[in-house]
């Protein structure tokens, strides 16, 4: 068997801020998962995003300590299309996240933007710019 990304996890430093931010973004996480040390979503395409708090590394490591700051991880967010980028931006910023680049038109092609969960790590959001034929 060749091993296969199955799950993309996330240390946080409060799993009740953390569930509603990502259940913001759609992800359907268990009823109490506030409560939990421990948390999972499933997403559509059979990827897990699970959510571990700082506590529950440390039992398993004692000598962890967590890192500093954002960028713990990367995670990116397709959107339907360049104007779901701008909604789903001016919703989390509107719900006091840390919007950190306001959507705009990237070279690459895409409707761009970032915002920063409640640990700071960047969350992009995009969607592909229509293309022009001419």
């Amino acid at each position: 068997m060749t091993p296969q990304l199955d799950v993309i996890s996330i240390v946080v430093t409060d799993m009740a801020a953390a569930v509603a931010f990502y259940r913001r973004l759609g992800l359907d996480f268990p009823a109490d998962s506030e409560q939990e040390a421990h948390a999972e979503a499933a997403v559509p395409n059979g990827l897990r995003l699970a959510l571990d708090t700082e506590g529950v590394i440390q039992s398993f490591y004692p000598d962890w300590t967590p890192p500093q700051g954002g960028g713990r991880v990367g995670i990116a967010f397709r959107c339907a299309d360049p104007a779901e980028v701008d909604a789903v931006y001016a919703d989390l910023v509107d719900a006091g996240y840390h919007g950190e680049l306001k959507p705009w038109d990237a070279f690459w092609g895409q409707r761009y933007a970032v915002v920063n969960d409640p640990d700071g790590n960047g969350i992009d959001l995009y969607a592909p710019l229509p293309t022009t034929t001419g």
